[in-house]
């Protein structure tokens, strides 16, 4: 069983009007097939403690671990080749590329590991149509929706076949009901390839869509909670 977790994980930053301290002694852990929430206000901590979940960011104190591996500890280069092999990011602004169609902004992740063309394509068709976006293939981020677009982020993560799914706010720049979808989407996606997947959201109607929520507030994770089973 994959798990990520993070063991008194703190984050001070410096600032000239003193410490900032962005998240203080957090224990959190996300195990594969579940989709945990972490809920809070803007400025409570999310981006931070996704940020050093992902290996984006160092520790003040404490240390993240995948399985027994302490990815906070691990050389730069080491930690850019588990990110790319094994955790997979989500952002609230998408973070396409805008002259590449679909497809090729799936791709990307995949030339990045020099995986051969014949099964880069394979992967790319497989994650495309996972997301419900096979006739959309060759269209370029403008041509699409707030919610295609998001989508293909979803897919260019998935389309590495990753163990953990960070997704920082994936819902931020949707409406509503687009939200809902791709919530439902991400649970589903979840729970059929058994990755450990990590939300950040601030919509108290997203939270419905987790396996379990904890909440954040200046920097302090409360208590989690169950919410369907």
């Amino acid at each position: 069983m994959t798990t990520l977790a993070a063991r008194a994980l703190t984050r001070t930053y410096s600032s000239a009007s003193g410490d900032v301290h962005a998240l203080v002694d957090a224990d959190l852990a996300v195990h594969d097939g579940e989709l945990l929430v972490v809920t809070g206000p803007s400025g409570s901590g999310k981006t931070t403690l996704l940020n050093l979940l992902g290996g984006l960011d160092r520790p003040t104190s404490g240390a993240v671990f995948l399985d027994e591996t302490e990815l906070s500890a691990l050389a730069e280069k080491e930690a850019l080749r588990l990110r790319q092999e094994t955790l997979a990011f989500v952002f609230q602004s998408f973070g396409l590329v805008p002259v590449l169609s679909a497809a090729e902004n799936v791709e990307v992740p995949l030339r990045v590991q020099r995986i051969a063309a014949a099964e880069r394509d394979e992967r790319v068709a497989a994650a495309l149509e996972a997301v419900g976006l096979t006739p959309h293939a060759n269209q370029r981020p403008h041509e699409l929706s707030g919610g295609q677009q998001q989508r293909v982020g979803i897919a260019r993560a998935l389309v590495t076949d990753p163990q953990v799914l960070i997704a920082d706010e994936p819902t931020g720049q949707l409406d509503s009901a687009t939200a809902g979808t791709i919530m439902d989407l991400l649970a589903e996606l979840t729970g059929q390839r058994g990755i450990a997947a990590i939300v950040s959201t601030h919509d108290p109607l997203l939270i419905d869509r987790a396996d379990r929520v904890v909440q954040l507030h200046d920097g302090h994770l409360t208590a989690a909670s169950t919410v369907r089973g």
